[in-house]
């Protein structure tokens, strides 16, 4: 779906975070609610304080209070929301994101998917791994994470959110 001219969800940034989380849009019921990861589904929050990258379980409306744990939020796509598969190509802004990473410098870029990474490394339809990889984005370290969405629950590994927490401390 399409808001155009319009930010769907803030970015949520500062200077020299130990991550930024990418991910590809805000899914429909984050877009309709104002928070990031915010469908009741969705591994994210829970997740990050079950690695240590949050030291309690946050609620999604409580997104903004990331950056006080060294955390940030951000979208390839920030002017739309729904499901990857109803995203056009040109919804994706990986020119954008780069200048953020080199802007404020985050030690780590994790985006939230496959799909995000893809979008956000302008990788088109290139195969690529989980965890961390081999490229860097404006000397930001970028690491692959499972799709926190219970819509890709049959993919969900915790253990590349754990080898980010890791690296991220």
């Amino acid at each position: 779906m399409v808001a155009r001219n319009t930010l769907i969800l803030p970015d949520v940034l500062a200077p020299g975070l130990r991550v930024v989380f990418c991910g590809t849009a805000p899914g429909t019921r984050s877009a309709r609610e104002g928070a990031y990861y915010a469908h009741p589904g969705n591994h994210f929050w829970r997740t990050l304080f079950a690695v240590g990258l949050t030291p309690r379980l946050l609620a999604p409306a409580e997104f903004r209070d990331v950056l006080q744990f060294g955390i940030g939020l951000t979208d390839v796509a920030k002017h739309h929301f729904g499901s990857d598969a109803e995203l056009p190509r040109t919804a994706f802004d990986a020119a954008s994101l780069h200048r953020k990473l080199a802007r404020f410098r985050p030690r780590i870029v994790a985006f939230t998917s496959k799909n995000a990474a893809r979008a956000g490394l302008a990788l088109g339809s290139r195969d690529i791994g989980y965890g961390e990889q081999s490229v860097t984005i404006a000397q930001t370290r970028v690491f692959v994470l499972t799709s926190p969405s219970g819509q890709a629950r049959g993919f969900w590994d915790i253990e590349p959110w754990r080898q980010l927490a890791q690296a991220a401390r």
